[in-house]
């Protein structure tokens, strides 16, 4: 049970952790310093207030003590010394409630300086904490700014890194069709693939290719070897002669070559 317990504790921390905001949780101690900075006011004024209070109660017994002084003697200058000891004795009780009250003043004053030094110092801390809190709250925006970009960066890259993967199987499917195309185009030129319109050839055409393919070969190799040897081709003495020179006629004129036509 204690484990499940830890368990169910530490996953409730994490939860806890993703779901809060530190801006949050900055303002609210700042919220809560204020509120204390506020009782301590309130408390610097009510011993201010009650401090006033013995001020003005002493300015009333201090008045009242002068008054019993002056009719004591003006009693004691019209011979009534009974009543001239009467007016002092009055005087002197209300000296000992003025003595009392300056006592209680003197101790109110003091607590009164007290805390408005404890107000003071505990404001220059609130002072300090709300600029340090704007602070940290700027900086965590920022960063948190700065995640986001580089996650959508992150996820930009990945769909070019996808683009790019289907552009180059683009590419090779596309070169893979050129190149059987081409393969097609050089079959059909030399006739390894029957025509696709449906005229075939016959067998006699094909031979009668076969040999007119074979003939210029032959007419070609016979002018290149006149080339070589100097003389005319056969097919030039044919078209000369009008037809085959005999083998004399050949011979003739191969002793005596012709310098003009």
């Amino acid at each position: 049970m204690k484990r499940m317990g830890m368990i169910f504790r530490a996953k409730a921390n994490k939860a806890l952790d993703r779901a809060e905001d530190p801006r949050e949780a900055l303002d609210y101690s700042y919220q809560k310093q204020l509120e204390l900075l506020q009782k301590v006011r309130r408390g610097v004024a009510d011993v201010a207030t009650s401090r006033k209070r013995l001020e003005l109660q002493l300015n009333q017994l201090q008045g009242q003590s002068a008054k019993l002084e002056d009719q004591g003697r003006k009693a004691l200058a019209l011979g009534r010394e009974d009543l001239a000891r009467e007016a002092l004795s009055r005087r002197a009780a209300l000296q000992q409630q003025v003595s009392d009250l300056e006592v209680q003043h003197q101790t109110l004053q003091g607590e009164e300086e007290k805390l408005t030094l404890a107000a003071q110092r505990l404001q220059a801390k609130v002072d300090a904490f709300r600029t340090k809190k704007e602070t940290i709250k700027a900086t965590y925006t920022a960063a948190q700014a700065q995640t986001r970009i580089a996650e959508s960066f992150s996820g930009i890259s990945e769909e070019m890194s996808d683009v790019g993967l289907a552009i180059q199987r683009a590419e090779d499917k596309t070169a893979q069709l050129q190149a059987r195309a081409g393969a097609i185009d050089e079959l059909l030129a030399s006739g390894a693939l029957d025509d696709q319109s449906g005229l075939a050839k016959d067998d006699i055409q094909a031979e009668l290719d076969r040999l007119s393919g074979g003939t210029d070969v032959e007419l070609e190799l016979q002018r290149m070897k006149a080339e070589l040897a100097g003389g005319p081709s056969a097919q030039q003495q044919a078209l000369e002669g009008g037809g085959t020179a005999a083998p004399q006629d050949r011979a003739k004129e191969q002793s005596h070559p012709r310098f003009e036509k």
